[in-house]
């Protein structure tokens, strides 16, 4: 699609036999992503509390950066200045950004969408701010990530059947705007499903999608709200309708759980912003489950948040430290929590990308799943 083909590809590795889970590889200008994949998110085109080395210490592929964010605060012409957000940043890597648009539709009373675009109020200086599909392709051109994503709307949980389906039809026509406005083939381009939580939508979004001879494909409109079993039905339904031949990724979800149902089901690529945010509030990941390091079982414990894990923060310092930290409200607490939450999400990623190729994934989330609930 508008001559990306030549500066990225995808290669399905291996298939489960014990579940039809995927590893994959895909290349793109600035390096290779081994999926599944979970990308952290740095919405200000940084990591939350974490300098870009510690990022890449945690082993991660590959980052997120919020379009929105980078064009109402940084100015994306700047970052362009700066030859792109990887020598912004200093990273290296591949990135990918997001649209905008679910940050545009969460503003709810300042914004007004119409068939042209979405004008809408900067909620921080109240300026008034258009994006079009050509607007979002402009800005996220600017930025240089190596994918970026189509400008969509996301329709809302709960929402009644006929305004998920005009808002599934308007992020249709947007992305044939959005195919057109494109002009660098060294980023990648990937619609996104929407069809909000009926059935036939979200078939009928993902068969449009698909026409399109994209690098890759996303499920948006889920984890806006909806419970967790009505979440899980809709990845189940749509990750197959879409390419196989192609990367799936299922937008701003990633608790392990999630990457397990999402991995069983075909999923490839997932981001999320829990990994720093539950840092902020005291909450980690571990083999065994979430844990929050206020809790006084930890007052004088020597061992690390996790023993499987090998981050800075668990070579370094015990809980009983950490835990001290935080209650005295010293920022390196958070920082030694992001930096632990997120290598937890990139080594599960790994980790279970592993059992797929040794055909032993449905183990793998079994013992993982049993474990979390001690």
């Amino acid at each position: 699609m508008n001559g990306e083909e030549k500066y990225f590809n995808y290669k399905l590795v291996h298939k489960c036999a014990q579940t039809g889970a995927r590893a994959g590889v895909l290349e793109t200008p600035h390096g290779i992503i081994e999926t599944p994949v979970f990308m952290p998110v740095g919405t200000n085109s940084a990591v939350k509390t974490l300098t870009t080395e510690q990022v890449y210490d945690t082993g991660a592929q590959i980052i997120l950066a919020n379009s929105y964010h980078l064009y109402l605060r940084a100015g994306t012409e700047r970052i362009r200045d700066f030859g792109g957000i990887h020598g912004w940043m200093n990273w290296h890597k591949p990135v990918l950004t997001d649209s905008g648009g679910f940050q545009v539709f969460s503003l709810s009373n300042l914004r007004k969408i119409t068939e042209d675009g979405v004008e809408f109020v900067d909620p921080k200086n109240g300026m008034k701010h258009f994006i079009s599909p050509e607007k979002s392709m402009e800005i996220q051109q600017n930025i240089g990530a190596d994918i970026i994503m189509a400008f969509d709307e996301c329709a809302p949980y709960p929402c009644e059947y006929m305004q998920a389906k005009r808002a599934m039809e308007r992020t249709h026509r947007w992305l044939e705007r959005c195919i057109k406005a494109k002009t660098n083939p060294h980023q990648a381009l990937f619609p996104i499903v929407q069809g909000a939580f009926f059935d036939d939508l979200r078939k009928e979004s993902a068969a449009f999608i698909s026409q399109f001879d994209a690098t890759g494909y996303a499920i948006g409109g889920v984890s806006v709200g909806e419970p967790e079993d009505i979440k899980n039905y809709f990845v189940r339904l749509t990750a197959p309708l879409l390419p196989e031949n192609k990367p799936r990724y299922l937008m701003g979800v990633g608790t392990p759980e999630d990457l397990i149902e999402g991995i069983k089901n075909g999923i490839d690529m997932f981001d999320c912003v829990l990994p720093t945010r539950n840092a902020r509030h005291g909450s980690f990941f571990t083999w065994n489950g979430k844990r929050n390091i206020k809790n006084k079982e930890f007052e004088d414990d020597k061992s690390p948040l996790d023993e499987r894990c090998n981050c800075y923060a668990c070579r370094t310092h015990s809980k009983a430290y950490i835990r001290h930290l935080f209650r005295c409200q010293e920022s390196t607490a958070q920082t030694l929590l992001s930096i632990h939450n997120t290598k937890f999400l990139v080594d599960f990623a790994k980790q279970a990308r592993q059992a797929i190729i040794e055909d032993r994934f449905e183990d793998f989330a079994n013992e993982y799943l049993t474990n979390s609930k001690h």
